[in-house]
C-alpha cells in the first residue's frame, strides 16, 4: 500500500500500469509474456482481483470492473472491521476471568508470586501500577532515572493524580544533579505527586493501594517477588517506607541542592577518594555526572585553602575528615 495524493493508494504505479495494459489489450494479457520485472505487479493485480485466470485458458488473465470489485471490497472489509472493532471492544471482559486467576495469589507461590526476567518484572509492575485507585509508594535507590523512563511514565503518573491516586516516591539525593529527573519531578510535583529523597540504604520497593507490594530478590533485578500478604505489605510500609519517608529532604524539583544533600554528598566523595577510588568510578558510585563531582571538589579545594588535588587529599588524610567543611547549596 502506497501513499498517493489525497489519499491512500492500495496498487503499485506499475501495477497501474500493467491493468491499462489489460485494457488496452481488449482486457486480456497472456502471462507467458511475464518476466520477472512484472511479476510483482502481476501478484498485485491478482490478488486483490482486479486480473483474474481466464476459465478455459489459466496461462491468460483477464481484466475486472475496478468499480464493481471495490463496491464488494468496501462491503467486505466493511464488515471484517466492524467484527475486529467488536472483538476488541469485548476482549477484556472475555478474558478477565483468566486474568484474575493470572494474578491470583494463589498463583506463583501463595500469597508471594515470583517472576523471573527483566522484561516479564517490568510487564507485570505496569500492569500492577494501571491498577492503582488510591496510593502508589515507591522507593526508587540508585542514581537517577534513565530519560526515556521518565518521559515513558510521566503522562501515566499525572493520569493517576487526575484520578485521585496518591503518589509519593523516594529517590537517591544524586536525582537533584539530574536535569530529567528534576523536570520530571517537578512536574508531577506541581500535580499533586509527592518526592523526597534520602542518602541511607534502601532496596526498590513498590506498593500499590498496600495490597501488594513488589521487591526485588535477586541483586541484578532478574527476580522480584509480588507479595500480596497484607500483613508483609503491612509492614513494607509501616517500618520501612514510611521509616525512610520521615527521615528523608523533600524534593520539589527545584535547582537548589539542600545543605544536608551537599553535606552528605561531600562526606561519600571524601570517603571513596581516600580509599584510592578514581574520580570516574566515584562520579558513577554516587550517580552524578563527572562534571558535577569535578565542581565539588573545586568547591572542596578553595574550602581547605589548597591549589591541588594532591594537596586536597593530603589535607584530607591528615585530618581524618568525619564531616566536610560547611559549604553553600549546590547547583546543576
Amino acid at each position: 500500500m502506497k501513499a498517493a495524493s489525497g489519499g491512500l493508494s492500495f496498487l503499485s504505479n506499475d501495477a497501474r500500469a500493467l491493468f491499462r495494459s489489460a485494457l488496452h489489450g481488449n482486457g486480456r494479457l497472456s502471462i507467458t509474456d511475464f518476466d520477472e520485472t512484472s511479476q510483482p505487479a502481476l501478484d498485485e493485480l491478482l490478488t486483490i482481483g482486479l486480473l483474474v485466470p481466464e476459465i478455459d485458458d489459466p496461462n491468460v488473465v483477464v481484466a475486472v470492473d475496478p468499480q464493481q470489485l471495490s463496491e464488494g471490497l468496501s462491503d467486505t472489509w466493511q464488515r471484517q472491521a466492524l467484527d475486529l472493532l467488536t472483538r476488541a471492544a469485548a476482549l477484556r471482559a472475555d478474558l478477565q476471568d483468566l486474568a484474575t486467576v493470572f494474578h491470583s495469589p494463589d498463583q506463583g507461590g501463595g500469597s508471594i508470586e515470583y517472576v523471573r526476567g527483566k522484561v516479564l518484572i517490568n510487564q507485570r509492575v505496569q500492569q500492577t501500577v494501571a491498577s492503582a485507585k488510591e496510593e502508589i509508594l515507591a522507593a526508587q535507590p540508585g542514581g537517577p532515572r534513565p530519560s526515556e523512563a521518565l518521559s515513558g511514565i510521566i503522562e501515566r503518573d499525572l493520569e493517576a493524580l487526575r484520578q485521585g491516586i496518591a503518589l509519593r516516591t523516594i529517590y537517591h539525593p544524586s536525582t537533584r544533579y539530574h536535569a530529567p529527573t528534576r523536570d520530571y519531578v517537578s512536574t508531577i510535583n506541581q500535580a499533586g505527586g509527592r518526592f523526597r529523597t534520602s542518602d541511607e540504604p534502601y532496596t526498590r520497593l513498590i506498593v500499590i493501594d498496600r495490597r501488594v507490594a513488589v521487591i526485588p530478590v535477586a541483586e541484578d533485578l532478574n527476580l522480584a517477588a509480588f507479595i500480596h500478604d497484607q500483613a508483609i505489605v503491612s509492614y513494607l510500609v509501616t517500618e520501612v517506607f514510611d521509616r525512610i519517608w520521615g527521615r528523608a529532604l523533600d524534593f520539589n524539583g527545584t535547582r537548589v541542592v539542600p545543605h544536608e544533600v551537599v553535606s552528605g554528598m561531600r562526606q561519600a566523595i571524601i570517603d571513596l577518594m581516600l580509599a584510592g577510588v578514581n574520580h570516574r568510578v566515584i562520579a558513577r558510585r554516587l550517580g552524578i555526572s563527572e562534571r558535577t563531582l569535578a565542581r565539588h571538589i573545586a568547591e572542596m579545594r578553595e574550602e581547605y585553602g589548597v591549589e591541588s588535588l594532591f594537596q586536597l587529599g593530603y589535607a584530607l588524610a591528615r585530618t581524618h575528615v568525619e564531616e566536610p567543611p560547611e559549604g553553600a547549596g549546590g547547583f546543576d
